[in-house]
């Protein structure tokens, strides 16, 4: 934490702040120590606010998560289906048993973030996410109409197209690296585990459908950077953890993006305004400025931790723009 997280708050005012930790930050209690060690290790005047979230779990007091959310402690609740990435080995098997959660954050007006893939074995990994919409979303959504959901990190047109089918109550974050890479990235010319994350990288019809969602001006979709630092010992092995850790250059890489499209002018709503719109937070106040420089920006390829050096997101193309300093 302490060697990456400057690489975020050098560059963002708020992040919502991931819970699958082992253990997970699942109450209260959690959220609040979880957040203290944050704040501890931040940088000297950083302006930075973690934005807490709580794991969900088929044994969640609904009390407890209400608590969180009206003491502004946890911003919203984390749904992983069980062993869907990341330490999500305690997620929900069964929705039906949380579903006295998330009424209660229905009626608080809570959010809900989803992890948005089913698990089972005989799925394609490549299927997850619109078989979670169709098995899991879907009847969710019919079941609670009133529960604020944020798809995130969407990477299909299957999610895509649900989330502008949607009425006001369903959003979907987009990553950086989603709209970059596609599975090739992974796979050709041999395995790149730093190219490789969950949910994976798709077709690239699907890489342009979360591309054309980014640009739209489309409030339903915003930035959710998924950024997700592993030391490299633990991506460059026979079983490697799934994440890409984009915080550093996040802001270059989508600045080129939305110039490619011809729509800087709607990279500020995506990355600053449509988020905190949906939920319910102001716009920050603070301004950063991009300059587009004469020759490519040099970024670190990796960052050094006290856990063994993490590597940053190389988009396989030149950077040209910079925060300014």
């Amino acid at each position: 934490m302490e060697g990456v997280l400057p690489a975020t708050a050098a560059h963002f005012a708020r992040a919502i702040i991931m819970p699958n930790l082992v253990p997970p930050v699942v109450t209260r209690a959690d959220a609040i120590a979880y957040r203290t060690r944050i704040n501890g290790f931040l940088p000297r005047g950083a302006d930075f606010t973690p934005l807490m979230t709580l794991y969900l779990t088929e044994a969640t007091d609904p009390d407890d998560v209400a608590a969180a959310y009206q003491e502004d402690i946890a911003a919203a609740v984390k749904l992983y289906p069980a062993g869907a990435t990341t330490n999500s080995e305690s997620g929900v098997r069964d929705i039906a048993k949380v579903y006295p959660v998330l009424e209660k954050m229905a009626e608080i007006g809570m959010p809900l973030c989803v992890h948005g893939e089913v698990t089972d074995s005989h799925v394609d990994i490549f299927d997850r996410e619109a078989m979670f919409i169709e098995w899991v979303l879907d009847p969710l959504r019919r079941h609670i109409p009133e529960l604020k959901i944020v798809m995130e990190h969407v990477t299909t047109k299957d999610g895509v197209d649900y989330v502008k089918g949607s009425d006001g109550n369903l959003a979907g974050s987009l990553t950086t690296h989603h709209l970059i890479i596609n599975r090739n990235a992974i796979l050709v010319g041999g395995i790149r585990p730093h190219y490789y994350c969950l949910p994976v990288a798709k077709r690239e019809t699907h890489r342009l459908a979360l591309r054309a969602a980014a640009v739209s001006g489309d409030a339903r979709f915003f930035l959710g950077t998924d950024s997700a630092p592993h030391a490299d010992p633990l991506k460059e092995c026979a079983c490697g953890c799934a994440g890409i850790f984009t915080a550093p250059n996040t802001l270059s890489c989508l600045a080129h993006v939305f110039e490619q499209e011809g729509a800087l002018e709607k990279l500020e709503a995506f990355t600053s305004l449509n988020g905190p719109a949906f939920y319910g937070l102001p716009a920050n106040d603070a301004k950063i400025a991009l300059v587009k420089r004469e020759t490519p920006v040099e970024y670190p390829a990796k960052i050094d931790t006290g856990a063994g050096p993490v590597t940053v997101f190389d988009p396989m193309f030149p950077l040209y723009w910079e925060v300014e300093t």
